[in-house]
């Protein structure tokens, strides 16, 4: 591991296939892996899952997220992390020191591979975080290369943002940056057989690299790539699979608070529609590493509310993210810079959360991008507070009905899309609905039926 870095520098310098061009490519289209259309992702967030805080202590944990429908492990970086301008006594996640070694505090590589072999024979596929906009302050490429880092007009090298002092920005600009970290990119896919990457602020990096760097890993083997961005320019191109969806994440804990209301859900899934491609997947969340170090639990921003925004998190069009935690209803801010533990409490929500992979893999209706069924609005007496709708196609149903308010809605349903015979999935009682049937909902009260 100590010299692979020049090693692949050396290949690199001779590789001319992601030279920087004046104008983005464009690749075409992204073909979807198969097994991502039904997948839900689980962000493994590794230093608190256990009290060892290691690879093989997640490990164990496998059979269980397996049991839950997981099918997409998410785990944060495992890099080591830099100990220069270090935050709290562990450092941040994302202050990489070297991009080709694994934590020593998670293990060892070896380690890691077990993991990833474990969770392939259980049918689970793993990404992991990368780091591609900055390093630590003492990553060996400030001293060996202080030329592909951005610097101010004094000449000294930049924080990417003010307040992250810990880390040091990368400079796009430079062609052997752009070729050492696809490299890097390509290493962990041919040593672990990893299968794809959630990229950190994917959108402060430009979308030509991003262009450049993802075809060549490709080939390799066929990918899952995450971008934590919400631009459509990240989709336009073809090479992400799915993006951050953070204006329905606001816009649900908006509602939660009173200042929105249900009907706003329209108004942005419509513009959502007018600006990405029908086959862009849109990560859908109510909570992941950063909104709940810092912002809050989903209790805390959504209250009584968590469990129906979960649910439509599961069955609006998209791809669905449960963050450690979620399913022992996890009503804790997880330090961000120190160790942590998760309190586990015996899962009370797994069921509710296996109800929802269950149903998500049953059937093409909540499939990701155009594998999914249509979505039908079923009007309310009062689409303020309730929010209702089908995802449907020739053979089936789903109809999802919310009370997104503190308040019992007692409302009458309109329309000819709904009508039907339905089992619901949580109580697995069976009804048929009618057009113009009144529905009674108690406070944040949420029911998801199922044609037989």
């Amino acid at each position: 591991m100590k010299n692979l870095g020049f090693i692949i520098l050396a290949i690199a310098l001779t590789w001319g296939g992601c030279k920087p061009k004046t104008n983005d490519l464009n690749p075409g289209p992204v073909i979807h892996t198969d097994w991502s259309r039904n997948s839900t992702i689980y962000e493994v967030n590794l230093r608190q899952y256990t009290p060892e805080g290691t690879f093989k202590a997640f490990e164990k944990e496998l059979p269980r997220l397996q049991k839950m429908g997981v099918d997409i492990l998410w785990l944060m970086p495992i890099n080591p992390l830099g100990e220069k301008n270090r935050k709290g006594s562990l450092g941040s996640y994302y202050s990489v020191r070297n991009y080709l070694e694994v934590n020593p505090e998670y293990g060892t590589l070896s380690d890691f591979k077990n993991l990833v072999n474990k969770a392939h024979e259980l049918g689970m596929k793993v990404i992991i975080d990368w780091v591609a906009n900055h390093t630590s302050w003492d990553n060996d490429l400030i001293t060996k290369h202080p030329g592909w880092y951005k610097k101010d007009t004094l000449g000294n090298i930049i924080a990417p943002v003010a307040d992250w002092s810990d880390v040091a920005a990368l400079d796009y600009s430079n062609r052997e940056l752009r070729e050492y970290m696809t490299e890097a990119l390509g290493y962990w896919i041919k040593e672990t057989d990893i299968d794809g990457y959630r990229c950190d602020v994917a959108g402060m990096l430009p979308v030509d690299f991003w262009n450049q760097a993802i075809p060549e890993i490709r080939k390799i083997k066929p990918l899952f790539m995450l971008a934590e961005e919400e631009t459509p320019k990240i989709h336009d191109t073809g090479l992400f699979d799915a993006s951050y969806s953070w204006k329905l994440f606001h816009l649900m804990n908006n509602i939660a608070g009173g200042t929105q209301t249900a009907d706003k859900i329209d108004l942005l899934y419509a513009t959502e529609k007018q600006q990405y491609s029908p086959d862009s997947y849109r990560m859908r969340f109510t909570s992941n590493h950063d909104e709940n170090s810092w912002n809050g639990t989903e209790y805390e921003r959504l209250g009584a509310g968590a469990q129906p925004f979960a649910v439509l998190t599961f069955t609006f069009p998209g791809i669905p993210l449960i963050y450690s935690g979620q399913e022992s209803a996890m009503n804790k801010r997880l330090r961000f810079f120190d160790k942590d533990t998760i309190p586990w409490n015996n899962y009370p929500l797994e069921t509710f959360y296996s109800k929802l992979t269950k149903l998500k893999k049953s059937t093409n209706l909540l499939a990701a991008g155009t594998a999914g069924g249509e979505f039908i609005k079923v009007p309310t007496t009062n689409n303020q507070s309730v929010y209702a709708f089908i995802r449907s196609n020739a053979q089936q149903k789903i109809f999802v009905l919310l009370n997104l308010s503190p308040v019992e809605q007692t409302v009458q349903l309109s329309g000819n899309d709904f009508p039907g015979k339905y089992t619901e999935i949580f109580s697995e009682e069976t009804k048929e609905w009618k057009s113009g049937d009144e529905v009674k909902l108690a406070p944040w009260q949420y029911f998801v039926y199922q044609t037989h």
